[in-house]
Formats: C-alpha cells, sequence, structure tokens
C-alpha cells in the first residue's frame, strides 16, 4: 500500500550531501573534460552533453578540441569546417552557436565569463548550461537543474505533479537551491554538488530503473520509503503521437557530377548541406515530390529514375523517411530559389561536406556502391 506523503522535503543535511559527493568522488564515470579545470572545454562539453548520451559524446568531444584547442581557434574557423568536425552528432544548432559564442567571447578579450548570469549572454548557453559552467569550472554557487537532476529531487521529495507544469518546476528549483546552499555551508564544491547530482540520475536513479541498494540519496528519499514503484516519479502527462513526413530527395548527376545543397544557417539542420529535395504533399508520387521540389527549389528540370535508398529517421518532434533518387538533369540553370548555396561536385568529394544523418546513410550507398 502506499502511504499519502503530505509534505516536500526541502532540507538536507550536511552529513547527507557529504555522503553524495563522496559516493560521487568513488564512483564516478572516467570522462575527458572531468580531467581539465580548463573553461573553454568544459564549455564545449556542456554543450556537446546537451540531447545527447556521454558515450556518444566522448569521440566528438576529442575531436573537437583537437581541431579546436581554444576558444580562438574555434573563433577564426569557417562555419563549413565547424559543422563538418560535428558532423553525426546532431541538433547543430549547438555547433553554430559555439562558433557565434566563440566570436562573442574573443570579442570581449578571449575570456569566458566566470559568472552564470554573464555566461547567459553567450549564444546557446541558457539556465542549466550556464549554471554547470559556473559551478564546475569557477566554483559559482549555482545550481543545475537538467533533467537527471529533476528527476532525483523529484523522487526524494515525492514529488506528484507533473513536471512540465511549471508549479512543479519552480518546486524542484527551490529544494535543488536549498540544497545548494547547504552544501555551501558545509565548505562542499558547487561543482562537485551538482556534478554529484547529474551521475546520481545518470547511472542510479534512472529513469526506468531505479538502483536504490545503491544510491547514496537512500535513507532520505520519500518515494523510496512510500512507493511500490519508485519510477512511476516524476510524472510525465501521456505523449502524443509523432507525426511522419515522406521526404523526396534526388541524386542529380550532369557530367559526372552530383548536386549538392546548403540549407539556410537558422532553422532544422542549419548550414548543413544535403540531397536536394523536400516534403512529398498529399495525393502525389515520391517521383512527382522529386520533380516539383527541384523546380521550386532550383528552377531545373530533371528526369527522375531509380529509388535508391529508403532512409528513416527521427528528430526531436517528428519522424521522417528519406527516399532518395537517381536523377539525371534535363533542363535549367541552378538558381537559388529556396537554398543558400549549391555546388557540382565530384562524388569523390562529398564527403568533404557536413551532410545530416539520413543524407550521410544515402551517402554511404552512393560510395559503396
Amino acid at each position: 500500500m502506499l502511504r499519502a506523503v503530505s509534505h516536500s522535503l526541502l532540507n538536507i543535511s550536511a552529513a547527507t550531501l557529504r555522503g553524495l559527493v563522496s559516493w560521487f568522488e568513488s564512483n564516478k564515470r572516467e570522462m575527458p573534460w572531468r580531467n581539465t579545470r580548463d573553461p573553454y572545454r568544459i564549455w564545449v562539453s556542456e554543450i556537446l552533453l546537451q540531447q545527447t548520451q556521454v558515450a556518444t559524446v566522448e569521440p566528438y568531444y576529442n575531436r573537437f578540441v583537437k581541431t579546436f584547442p581554444n576558444v580562438e581557434a574555434l573563433a577564426k574557423a569557417p562555419l563549413d569546417k565547424v559543422l563538418k568536425v560535428w558532423e553525426g552528432c546532431g541538433y547543430y544548432a549547438r555547433a553554430r552557436n559555439l562558433h557565434k559564442a566563440a566570436k562573442q567571447i574573443v570579442a570581449m578579450g578571449g575570456k569566458l565569463p566566470q559568472s552564470s548570469h554573464e555566461l547567459r549572454k553567450l549564444a546557446g548557453i541558457g539556465p542549466y548550461t550556464s549554471a554547470a559552467i559556473a559551478s564546475i569550472a569557477f566554483g559559482e554557487a549555482v545550481q543545475v537543474l537538467d533533467g537527471n537532476v529533476e528527476r532525483v529531487i523529484a523522487r526524494v521529495t515525492c514529488e506528484e505533479g507533473f513536471i512540465t507544469e511549471k508549479s512543479v518546476h519552480s518546486k524542484l528549483k527551490a529544494t535543488a537551491e536549498v540544497w545548494m546552499q547547504a552544501a555551501v555551508k558545509a565548505e562542499l564544491s558547487p561543482g562537485a554538488l551538482n556534478e554529484s547530482l547529474m551521475e546520481l540520475g545518470a547511472t542510479v536513479c534512472k529513469p526506468r530503473e531505479a538502483l536504490c541498494s545503491d544510491c547514496p540519496l537512500k535513507k532520505v528519499c520519500v518515494a523510496r520509503k512510500t512507493r511500490d514503484d519508485v519510477t512511476e516519479l516524476p510524472r510525465k502527462p501521456v505523449m502524443q503521437t509523432t507525426p511522419h513526413y515522406d521526404i523526396g530527395a534526388a541524386i542529380v548527376r550532369k557530367n559526372g557530377r552530383i548536386l549538392i545543397t546548403k540549407r539556410p544557417e537558422k532553422g532544422l539542420l542549419g548550414g548543413l548541406w544535403e540531397f536536394p529535395g523536400g516534403k512529398k504533399e498529399r495525393g502525389e508520387t515520391l517521383e512527382e515530390c522529386v520533380r516539383r521540389e527541384m523546380r521550386e527549389e532550383l528552377d531545373i528540370q530533371v528526369e527522375v529514375g531509380t529509388q535508391i535508398a529508403s532512409v528513416k529517421h527521427a528528430y526531436t518532434h517528428f519522424k521522417i523517411t528519406l527516399h532518395c533518387f537517381e536523377c539525371k538533369h534535363v533542363g535549367g540553370e541552378v538558381k537559388l530559389l529556396h537554398v543558400t548555396d549549391a555546388k557540382w561536385v565530384r562524388p569523390s568529394e562529398l564527403r568533404n561536406y557536413a551532410f545530416p544523418k539520413a543524407d550521410r546513410v544515402v551517402l554511404d550507398i552512393l560510395t559503396n556502391s
């Protein structure tokens, strides 16, 4: 039986917080950015970790800081090179914002701001990222409230409200602030507290599995004491059906070269190159879609041939299937009607350009056939 809980645990003892940080020091995963106090590298790692798992991030982090070892190198690099180094990590707005912020930092003298308030003035840095950088790199007593930390606090306090509600978010934030102030009084590092809570949520207090016996907060966790299933918290509203779109794209060939186009820098996949195409409209075939898109985007006419690929891919709020066709250019000079650039390139040169993930699957088919 569940027992009703009429309170929300806000305060936490210094001994419990010390135990949490001690647990972290003994159990933390090895990550390359945990071996540095360089604010630039901590910043890069935090941007990469936005919406991306640690195991995925590590090779990209190593490649990124090797290519751009400091903020000056990043600021001087052309955006196309930054996107190419980032290629495959997804959420490309992060790379564009890193590049933009690097230019901002260089204009300010070359050093990252040390406060979360000033960090938020940089492109791509919001409340969570500014708090993580400021606390870990500079020791500012500001709490991080990412998904992992929210989950830990929601379970420890047995928060029953939907995690998406503003009032619930405010309560979790208030609790995090109380814990941070308690950590400061206990002379614990703000960065260590934030990293401890994030690590706990990532490795022990997980979304679908709570390893309560391994948790350093098990003695104070209200959900563990009062609920049959801790993983029922935090509560989330029922997800709506994710929309799906069919995309028709063309491998347009002319004189031994293939046509690629560049997306506008603002918006989804901004600044990346792709095989031209677009969303299939109701009532038209994929072949009709390809011919229409070539007219509307580039003012050219193509002869649509064999379909060479059908690639499924999921974005944050929708899914697509990319249907790619071999096409022959039969008329018209390329005009930049709805793209920012277009190039005829040799097949051997395609890998010099940064493509979205779905297009890279097509690229693999082209280069291996």
